[in-house]
């Protein structure tokens, strides 16, 4: 089965398995998701929420952070993994966005990417979440279903987006990117499906018997 058969299959698995999409963040305005994306770096969704439940109703503003400074920034998000390294971003990025942009997030990746603790995935959510632009952003857990599913050869997670937009529509990247990380957390785990059991792994590959060992982004 070749790339282009698997995509339109692995495509029609998904929608229906996942015909709607919830955002895993919770966030109330497009600066509070660029921190919480920031902040789920090497940490769960989950974890981000319940951290976020009480700092967001009364901190939502690049002039909160900036205000509070890093040592209280680091008080609120100790509970998360590399806080100081978050919190130093998180209060940079602040000051950033009220001298550069009005404390606006910005619309394009390039000045996002300008931004502290602001790398290619981290913007691809925003531009796709909170702006509604097509964008693919790709995580560990996409680079991994990406190879297990042969959609790409996996040397960087660089190439796995450019492969993976190749194949798929446009108009259902944003929708795709949420979809695949949510079958991977409940039916092609990390250490659970080896690219043997699922699916979508059993269907692009019926005849594959060898786990599969990916390569990390």
């Amino acid at each position: 089965m070749n790339k282009n058969r698997k995509s339109r299959l692995i495509l029609k698995i998904l929608n229906k398995i996942y015909p709607k999409t919830s955002i895993p963040l919770n966030y109330n305005n497009k600066f509070t998701l660029l921190v919480s994306v920031l902040l789920s770096a090497q940490c769960t969704d989950v974890n981000v929420n319940n951290v976020t439940r009480s700092i967001y109703p009364k901190y939502n503003k690049p002039e909160h952070f900036a205000k509070l400074g890093r040592k209280k920034i680091e008080t609120l998000i100790k509970k998360i993994g590399i806080f100081r390294v978050k919190a130093k971003s998180i209060y940079l990025m602040s000051n950033l966005l009220i001298k550069n942009h009005a404390s606006r997030v910005p619309s394009s990746y390039e000045e996002l990417e300008k931004l502290p603790g602001v790398g290619h995935k981290t913007a691809s959510v925003v531009m796709s979440q909170g702006f509604g632009q097509p964008a693919f952003p790709v995580d560990t857990h996409i680079h991994r279903l990406a190879q297990r599913w042969g959609l790409t050869n996996g040397k960087n997670v660089v190439q796995t987006e450019t492969d993976l937009k190749k194949l798929f529509p446009k108009k259902s990247w944003n929708k795709l990117h949420l979809q695949m990380i949510y079958y991977g957390r409940e039916y092609c785990k990390a250490r659970d499906c080896y690219g043997t059991s699922c699916k979508i792994c059993t269907s692009c590959y019926p005849n594959r018997k060898k786990k599969i060992k990916t390569t990390k982004a």
